[in-house]
């Protein structure tokens, strides 16, 4: 069975830099992946959108479930996945759930300080001041982790904590089996 370990967290609340060390301490092979690799690497015609070439608003959707979609499909070949998402918008915890149910996934949430998130934020320069805090406020609402962390407990802390809890096979989260 293959194993996602779904890195859930604001926007630059430390995703990123926990999976890289993550996927150098973890004692299988893991993919790192997030949409923001394909975003990146060029995959997806982002000059065009901001030409107004192209409509975001019309191929989100269609972009998402091809992401979700490919998720399951890597999980299903046989590969483990850290993957870094953000469930922003309805309905995608649900298609992750029924996508995912036929592997091992630990449900982790990533949690950093507002104004932590609001420095690295401008830092970044690439998104819009005031995306994080409102992802921060909205998309851990509701939701059952396996554990959660904070990011400004360091990484090596929070690399060893998901590797305690990854090793541990309990699950109880909303992506758990058991889940009820």
């Amino acid at each position: 069975m293959s194993h996602i370990i779904f890195l859930h967290g604001a926007s630059s609340s430390g995703k990123s830099t926990i999976a890289q060390a993550l996927q150098q301490k973890i004692a299988k092979p893991f993919w790192h992946i997030s949409i923001d690799h394909l975003r990146d690497c060029g995959v997806l015609p982002l000059d065009r959108y901001r030409r107004g070439e192209f409509d975001w608003s019309d191929d989100r959707s269609a972009v998402f479930d091809g992401f979700h979609q490919s998720l399951a499909a890597y999980a299903a070949s046989g590969n483990n996945l850290i993957l870094e998402h953000i469930l922003d918008t309805p309905g995608w915890d649900k298609d992750l759930r029924d996508l995912f149910r036929p592997f091992d996934v630990l449900f982790v949430a990533v949690h950093c300080p507002v104004p932590e998130l609001n420095a690295r934020e401008r830092l970044r320069g690439d998104r819009p001041v005031g995306s994080a805090q409102r992802d921060q406020t909205m998309i851990h609402a509701g939701r059952v982790y396996d554990i959660e962390i904070d990011s400004m407990d360091g990484i090596e802390a929070n690399v060893q904590t998901i590797l305690q809890a990854w090793r541990s096979d309990l699950r109880k989260s909303e992506f758990s089996q058991s889940f009820a």
